[in-house]
């Protein structure tokens, strides 16, 4: 049972402990609760990173784990929010709209890619993996009954494969438990800077014993938010609400009217799981679970810094409005079905996890500001009074995986070890359709004479002017396993390794509607097979201190990006295919504790060699491609550490320095009409995007005992990141300085046994914190061509926002 008989201290302890968010803090008994309080130490904590249950502190290598506990206490649903408590990870924060289909974390500073990633599905896989439970699956799931959530640090690419490349984040779900009927209910009233409205969330929690072997176990919630977005110079639409309205009603001369809607940004989401378990006999265990999300965001959570023409003259765009000419709505659905058995054979321990995901989802994105910085209004399309280029763009990815692993139970001959095997079969598809709406009205009424020779050139008359759709299949199928040597009580050795063959086929459908003979239908198979290493050597130099070394090898697959290689969209052959990249991890450490268990602490050094980095790029034509780069480095320190400073005060430290850089020139294929095969990227020592160099997380709760059973806990922490850049290499279309920023929250909460309630604050200087951005010359305003908006837009934090929580347990 994972709730605790609270007391006075008991209480004390637990809920400081529980306010932590960047060092590992997970609830414990009262018992454990108080003697920790008496004597200011460190609670015990558990994680399964290793795929055994082991001490935090026992891990020899730099791991993080937050509890549920702590992210409900602090008012985090958002892994974003969630990432910056945690030293060495930064987030690019795209908000709800983009960050399902978009990983945005960055491990190590292992990333080249740019800030304007977002709305595409991109054809390399990210750099962290992401698990729930035992299923591979970045999902982004709204952060509730949650056990816990562990940052591996580095690849991890003999236990977590493909992908895990820079590191590994795995969500641990709140299993049901027989021993005892549970429930609690919150609701969650809130108002961010820049909007008119509210935030609304509610969620239910219920844990239902039906016998002493069988629990069931379903927790529900909606999220209701108000936008803070400002949408300024939207286009008035026609009576069919579909092209945009000629002044006048004049289609063939008449510019487009505007109009301003208030905090479109809105965000619904509904959300759950459900989870049958069921303890067969004392040791054999099967959970049963059923987890889903469904989003529907009005528009992005974006600004727009430069200027606009809309009322004939240049003006400049005030806060938390975006310049985007139509309305730019998303919405997705995921849903995970896993079977869970866990056997314990008593010298080992066997686990079989079958899940199935299927997760989908489409935006429409405004394309007017790309399309003019690119001048294809005048150079394609003739030009138009009332530019307009929309994007309706999806994706869909679904899979099957089975892990069947087998994990010695005890030491035996100075030996544990763990076997296993792993089988994925995953659909991806990602489509998109371009639309002028409008255009061929207006081109066949005002220019019919150009009109007609066009046709003579084989244009059709229709407004949709890209179609895109890129159907892939991933088979991977793999052996792993890890034995550690224990020489001593001291002194271990763990060896590790993944053997793996994987199949990949890509098949890819590109047409121009307008000019049907530009399209093309490649196809491309590919299959690799490897073997990823690891060695990990830790040694205890006292019963409170462990100095450990690890070499290890992370991994992600290749792939192709099946371009036409004739006819006239043809690329160079060189894009047709990207290659796996890999990387090669050295890391020393030390963890352990200080001041007689009061403090604990984890400080490591690394140095990261990241061989062929793959890049997502675009080609000549505008094709989605990803390419590989000769090679690249990552290396810096990271620190932990928290302890109480006084019986009640409670702090948490974390901070992390990392230099990380091309160590070679980064070539593209360019373009077919170009006299070299390749074009430089960016030069040797180029810094990586999206890497500040300083990172620091600080945190302090205070407990104060009231006499009357009560409870009151204040909170106060912070977050810095320093500048880094948008792009890599020094193209003025896409690169740009990201300053520097620092957000503090803060919250105070009155509690007892049965119920919280709590005042927070987040982002109290209301900083605009910029992770990543679209550039005024990359989807500016162009009045040359008509387009009197402005595409280029910021990704801002979330505004200050100020809430109150209450929550009932029964």
């Amino acid at each position: 049972m994972k709730r605790t008989t609270f007391n006075k201290t008991a209480l004390s302890t637990a809920v400081s402990a529980a306010l932590v968010m960047s060092m590992p803090t997970f609830t414990v008994n009262a018992e454990e609760a108080e003697a920790a309080v008496e004597s200011k130490k460190i609670e015990h904590v558990e994680v399964t990173a290793n795929r055994r249950t082991q001490s935090l502190q026992e891990v020899p290598y730099n791991i993080s784990a937050i509890s549920g506990d702590a992210l409900e206490s602090a008012n985090v649903i958002d892994a974003s929010e969630m990432m910056r408590g945690v030293a060495g990870i930064t987030v690019v924060d795209r908000g709800y709209r983009n960050s399902a289909n978009v990983n945005g974390v960055i491990i190590r500073g292992v990333n080249v890619d740019n800030g304007t990633n977002g709305d595409v599905a991109l054809s390399a896989v990210p750099t962290v993996a992401s698990y729930v439970n035992d299923t591979p699956l970045f999902a982004n799931f709204i952060l509730k009954d949650i056990e816990a959530v562990e940052v591996l640090r580095g690849p991890q690419g003999t236990l977590y494969g493909s992908g895990s490349l820079a590191g590994t984040v795995k969500y641990r779900m709140n299993k049901p438990e027989t021993d005892e009927f549970y429930g609690s209910a919150s609701v969650n009233v809130g108002q961010t800077d820049g909007s008119d409205g509210n935030n609304l969330t509610t969620d239910v929690m219920l844990n239902i014993p039906l016998s002493d072997r069988f629990a069931f176990r379903f927790n529900v919630g909606q999220i209701d938010n108000d936008g803070v977005v400002d949408y300024t110079n939207l286009y008035q639409l026609d009576e069919n609400n579909y092209a945009p309205a000629a002044q006048g009603g004049d289609l063939g001369n008449g510019g487009p009217s505007f109009y301003s809607k208030k905090d479109v940004d809105t965000v619904e989401i509904t959300y759950g799981r459900v989870s049958l378990g069921f303890e067969a006999t004392d040791n054999l265990n099967i959970l049963l679970s059923h987890q889903f999300q469904d989003d529907e965001t009005g528009g992005r959570r974006q600004v727009t810094r430069g200027t606009h023409w809309t009322t004939g003259a240049e003006e400049e765009y005030g806060e938390y409005e975006n310049g985007a000419i139509l309305l730019e709505p998303s919405d997705r659905d995921v849903s995970l079905t896993s079977l869970e058995v866990e056997w314990n054979l008593g010298f080992a321990t066997l686990t079989s996890s079958t899940s199935i995901y299927d997760h989908e989802g489409m935006a429409i994105s405004d394309n007017t500001g790309f399309y003019a910085q690119s001048n294809w209004f005048d150079d394609l399309y003739y030009g138009s009074p009332r530019p307009m280029a929309e994007a309706h763009r999806g994706y869909k990815d679904e899979a099957t995986v089975q892990e069947l692993r087998l994990v010695s139970n005890e030491t035996k001959n100075n030996i544990d070890w763990i076997v296993g095997v792993y089988y994925m079969d995953q659909d991806m598809r990602a489509w998109q359709e371009s639309y002028m709406p409008g255009y061929q009205e207006w081109a066949s009424i005002e220019n019919a004479p150009w009109w007609q020779d066009a046709e003579s050139w084989g244009m059709v008359f229709t407004d949709n002017d890209f179609h895109y759709i890129r159907e892939q299949n991933f088979k991977d199928t793999a052996i792993f396993g890890e034995l550690t040597y224990h020489f001593s009580d001291d002194l271990r050795t763990t060896v590790g390794l993944r053997s793996f063959k994987n199949e990949f086929t890509n098949d890819t459908v590109l047409a121009f509607p307008i000019w049907p003979s530009f399209g093309a239908e490649p196809s491309f198979d590919t299959e690799e097979d490897d073997t990823l290493f690891k060695v990990n050597v830790s040694y205890d130099l006292s019963d409170d201190t462990m100095v450990y070394s690890t070499v290890s090898e992370g991994y992600r697959r290749g792939g192709a990006n099946a371009v036409p290689l004739d006819g006239n969209l043809a690329e160079r052959p060189e894009w047709q295919q990207y290659d796996s990249d890999s990387v090669t991890n050295y890391e020393i450490g030390l963890k352990g504790y200080l001041g007689d268990r009061g403090h604990s602490y984890t400080v490591s050094a690394f140095l990261i060699d990241w061989q062929d980095p793959q890049l997502n790029s675009t080609t000549s034509w505008g094709f989605f491609t990803a390419t590989n780069g000769e090679s690249a480095e990552t290396k810096g320190i990271e620190l932990e550490m928290q302890g109480y400073l006084t019986d009640n005060l409670h702090y948490v430290l974390g901070f992390a320095h990392v230099e990380a850089e091309l160590t070679d020139d980064f070539y593209t294929p360019a373009a077919t009409w170009s006299e070299d095969t390749y074009k430089l990227q960016a030069e040797d020592g180029a810094e990586l995007p999206l890497t500040p160099e300083n990172t620091l997380s600080l945190s302090f709760d205070y407990t104060y005992n009231l006499d009357n059973e009560m409870y009151w806990v204040s909170q106060i922490n912070g977050y810095y990141q320093s500048e880094s850049l948008n792009y890599l290499g020094d193209n003025d279309t896409y690169n740009a300085d990201i300053d520097s920023f620092t957000i503090f929250n803060a919250s105070t909460r009155l509690s007892t046994e049965n119920w919280d309630l709590t005042l927070y604050v987040k982002n109290i200087a209301n900083e605009e914190g910029v992770t990543g951005l679209i550039t005024e010359n990359h989807m500016g305003t162009d009045p040359a061509e008509n387009f009197l908006g402005n595409g280029s837009k910021d990704y801002i934090s979330l505004p200050r926002t100020v809430g109150l929580s209450a929550t009932y347990r029964f």
